[in-house]
């Protein structure tokens, strides 16, 4: 979502009398409330529910989209969902990206159709921005950039003192957690980086993630006696970009966190296993990335052979990733 930005500020600067409203996961909505170039989010509560109860969500889901009355529904991908979406909006004009494999149904459900595939080399903010430009609705700013409003801001310096935590020193942030497990790297390899750091600077490292991932977190916090914390869980996602605008690295591998991070202006070392480094690897000189050369990177399989375990991350030593970690830190001090 984060990396659909572009889209919504292109259309923002193209269209600036338009109402912009952006359907969301409800775990999201934080961070389009506060985009400056949105009007207003629509979400979608992926709760468990029993089967009677969600053919009333449903239902209600969709009668309150038709109020917004739409006139112009856009779908950035080619999944199934999104085809949905705009097709129970109501809009007049529908854009969507052509799918080999939506000929059936899918295809049909829009008035307009941008073909271009992902090129090699094509990072997946250009990819989404393509069905816009077919349409001559440009931006300058292509990379995505988050604005964290001033009351945030406060909040999470308000946090990081409550913890004990200096806010005028360099500060680390370090998500060894991803939702998909075959992105992450072993926690083992985590502490001996923290490790490293430790013996090279004295700078307060934060571990982050999810309410989830807070025993995961501890794990790790609990090898350190001092300068470690654990932030998982802490935040809503709105404060956790306040947080990591805060700080002057983030560490961690292909993730919501990460293009957050990029997008609030921090720099970043990032993990690539079989993520497609040109497709979602944060770019300029701000950014490094960490990743294993061997000869299948970026297969984009689910481990190697879809086992959920991949070699290419496995491989990957905390020698490796220090040396680009201390590059990026020592650029900053």
């Amino acid at each position: 979502m984060v990396l659909s930005f572009p889209c919504i500020r292109a259309l923002k600067e193209n269209l600036p009398d338009v109402n912009i409203t952006v359907a969301v996961r409800e775990k999201a909505r934080e961070l389009i409330e506060d985009c400056p170039w949105a009007d207003a989010a629509v979400t979608i509560n992926e709760g468990k529910r029993r089967l009677v109860e969600e053919l009333i969500y449903q239902k209600g889901f969709f009668i309150n989209l038709k109020k917004i009355n739409i006139d112009l529904a856009i779908d950035l991908r080619t999944g199934t969902r999104g085809a949905i979406l705009v097709f129970f909006s109501g809009a007049r004009l529908r854009i969507g990206r052509y799918a080999y494999d939506g000929k059936l149904w899918r295809n049909r459900v829009f008035t307009h159709l941008v073909h271009p595939d992902l090129k090699p080399g094509q990072h997946i903010a250009d990819y989404y921005l393509e069905i816009l430009t077919a349409h001559n609705l440009r931006t300058k700013n292509i990379w995505p950039e988050m604005v964290i409003p001033a009351e945030k801001r406060l909040k999470a310096v308000e946090l990081l003192r409550k913890e004990g935590i200096p806010t005028n020193q360099f500060l680390i942030v370090i998500q060894p957690f991803s939702l998909w497990p075959y992105k992450e790297l072993k926690v083992g390899k985590y502490i001996a980086l923290i490790k490293h750091i430790q013996s090279k600077f004295d700078f307060p490292i934060l571990i982050t993630g999810s309410p989830a991932e807070k025993k995961r977190a501890d794990e790790i916090r609990k090898e350190f006696k001092d300068g470690v914390f654990n932030f998982a869980g802490k935040t809503s996602i709105g404060i956790y970009a306040a947080i990591l605008n805060a700080c002057r690295l983030f560490i961690g591998p292909d993730s919501a966190g990460l293009h957050i991070a990029a997008a609030v202006g921090t720099s970043t070392v990032s993990i690539f296993g079989p993520s497609s480094i040109a497709a979602w690897a944060p770019k300029g000189k701000r950014h490094s990335i960490v990743y294993k050369d061997c000869s299948c990177l970026s297969c984009s399989q689910k481990g190697c052979n879809d086992t959920g375990i991949s070699k290419c991350l496995e491989e990957l030593t905390v020698d490796e990733i220090s040396e680009k970690v201390v590059e990026q830190i020592s650029r900053q001090i």
